[in-house]
């Protein structure tokens, strides 16, 4: 009766080692794929805040574009709508952002998007998954994509009518200097339902740009 004990016990060895070593493998390979899913999640952070990064940029540019505009009189309905000046440096602010989050830029980098305004950029990892039981995956890095889209939350609003009462003449000197700040233009806009001035003649009162411009990502 004792050898036969012996016998199963020697016998169900092997099979106790194979599933222990079966258990094993399979906890190391659960591992390399959370190892992997972190890699791609942080290249998809990465994107995300490159992307993110040129379209605020972008947007900020818009915004001093606007004053200039007003200024100056010339046409606004492009710079509302998102259009009419360069990248600028919108494009170096996505690397900046993806090099700060472990990535950079590669492909096609970063692409502006004209309808709607927007920007692309396509990342890649600087680091690699790293050694697992699974072959290859020391030298597979992670690549991911992202879009930001600026979008307009102004339109102009139309003119007021004039007064019907004629407007007093200035006195004093007519070579004097009447060029105050109530011959600076402004402008009116419908932002959101609200109406927002851009008055040349008080720079600092101009609204934050996130209220005349959204930036989200494009799901």
């Amino acid at each position: 009766m004792t050898a036969r004990r012996n016998n199963d016990v020697g016998q169900a060895f092997p099979i106790y080692i194979t599933a222990v070593a079966a258990l094993l493998f399979l906890a190391l390979a659960f591992f390399a794929v959370g190892q992997a899913g972190a890699t791609r999640n942080g290249g998809q952070t990465a994107a995300d805040a490159a992307a993110l990064a040129a379209a605020q940029d972008y947007r900020d540019q818009l915004g001093t574009a606007l004053l200039e505009a007003v200024t100056d009189g010339s046409a606004l309905e492009d710079l509302l709508n998102g259009r009419g000046i360069g990248a600028g440096d919108a494009c170096e602010q996505a690397q900046w952002f993806a090099q700060q989050n472990g990535a950079d830029l590669t492909g096609d980098k970063c692409v502006p998007g004209y309808l709607p305004t927007s920007f692309s950029v396509k990342v890649k990892t600087q680091k690699p998954v790293g050694k697992t039981v699974i072959p290859g995956t020391e030298s597979k890095h992670a690549v991911a994509t992202a879009k930001a889209v600026i979008g307009p939350r102004c339109t102009l609003q139309p003119p007021a009518e004039p007064s019907p009462t004629p407007r007093p003449t200035p006195t004093g000197d007519e070579d004097g200097d009447d060029s105050g700040d109530g011959d600076k233009p402004a402008v009116d806009l419908m932002c959101d339902g609200r109406v927002v001035t851009i008055d040349a003649a008080h720079p600092e009162l101009f609204p934050d740009v996130k209220d005349l411009f959204s930036v989200h990502l494009d799901e």
